[in-house]
């Protein structure tokens, strides 16, 4: 078992530190609890003491969640959307959205390109 003070490798079988004296003690990765050293498994939420817990997500905020959807966004729409986030913020509006699926579609815009495709000036023949 690895000392949390001084990172000195120890059996498993003792309870205090070989190299500085540290009460050896494992934490929950899950719960935070200490546990005495030869513990497997977490003595108040049962936790699996070798494995570590799942992460938990960072909170991102504002400002950080603005830098990672800029990127996706056309110039100067983030701008335009800051400036009027006290009259939008909190706002909802029903949408609704529609799907179709064309048979032949996705060979036909293959064979146009995409710009033809979807411009819709095409002539007829």
């Amino acid at each position: 078992m690895q000392c949390p003070k001084c990172h000195f490798e120890n059996p498993d079988t003792v309870k205090f530190c070989g190299e500085c004296g540290a009460k050896l003690e494992r934490i929950c990765p899950q719960c935070n609890s200490t546990n005495p050293p030869q513990f497997k498994f977490c003595g108040q939420c049962g936790h699996a003491l070798a494995l570590p817990s799942k992460p938990i997500p960072k909170e991102l905020s504002f400002d950080e969640k603005i830098r990672k959807i800029q990127k996706y966004l056309p110039k100067g729409l983030t701008e335009k959307v800051l400036a009027q986030r006290g009259k939008i913020e909190g706002e909802r509006r029903q949408v609704t959205v529609m799907f179709a699926d064309m048979q032949g579609f996705t060979p036909l815009v293959e064979k146009l390109g995409p710009e033809e495709a979807y411009s819709g000036k095409r002539g007829r023949p």
